[in-house]
């Protein structure tokens, strides 16, 4: 479909030029924007008519722009998010987030003006860039971090992540004091078995005295009793 622009767009063209784009970008974004016509003799006609009155407002918009890109150029945002140590984040930061939070803190900004490639998956300081105005785009700083202490942390230069070797050192080094206490646990009920059969229980050493020959006390009282006294059998 041709398009007449009705302001710079990047990559396209100037306000004015007629220029060539997918139906389906120019029926989603740029005509219901207001930011360009559909290319015809009328249109054409009106724009020609209306090229002033649009110029002057583009001014207008442009200068409030740069008024705005004079306080907020170079400011850094911190967004608080979930993430794991190695520093991956428990989702993403999207163009969405970004302009809610700078909204917040005094900058309207839409998500539309934030100039993101993809959303933000990791811990950090993030550079991203914001559209103002067509001929107006400024740099921000996205500070994404778990706690408002590691954002100040990050703003110093601090990495609040830990190495992915680290990590992996540290669960080896877990794992392995696991299997000591388990390899120590096991030798002392080892020993204590060992211990516990050794004792020999009481009715096993009257047995092992008997088959030694060793008469019982109990045993040898009674038959004391029974015998008269110098070994006399007595006559009936």
């Amino acid at each position: 479909m041709q398009v007449i622009l009705l302001e710079r767009i990047g990559k396209l063209g100037q306000m004015g030029d007629v220029v060539t784009v997918k139906d389906g970008y120019a029926r989603n974004f740029l005509l219901p924007q207001g930011k360009a016509l559909r290319a015809n003799k009328e249109n054409l006609e009106r724009f020609e008519k209306e090229r002033s009155t649009l110029e002057a407002r583009n001014l207008e918009l442009r200068k409030d722009a740069e008024a705005v890109a004079e306080k907020i150029d170079g400011q850094s945002f911190v967004i608080i998010r979930q993430a794991g140590d190695t520093g991956q984040l428990y989702g993403s930061v999207s163009t969405r987030d970004i302009a809610q939070h700078m909204s917040e803190a005094g900058c309207e900004i839409l998500r539309r003006q934030v100039l993101l490639d993809r959303p933000i998956k990791t811990l950090g300081l993030h550079a991203v860039r914001i559209s103002l105005h067509p001929e107006v785009e400024i740099g921000v700083t996205i500070n994404v971090a778990r706690t408002e202490e590691e954002a100040e942390r990050q703003a110093r230069g601090e990495d609040v992540t830990a190495p992915e070797e680290m990590i992996e050192e540290e669960e080896t080094i877990a794992v392995e004091e696991v299997f000591e206490d388990e390899e120590l646990a096991k030798e002392v009920v080892e020993e204590l078995g060992e211990e516990q059969s050794a004792e020999p229980e009481a009715g096993e050493t009257e047995k092992v005295g008997a088959a030694q020959g060793e008469v019982p006390p109990a045993a040898e009282a009674g038959e004391t009793a029974g015998e008269p006294e110098g070994g006399e059998t007595k006559e009936s």
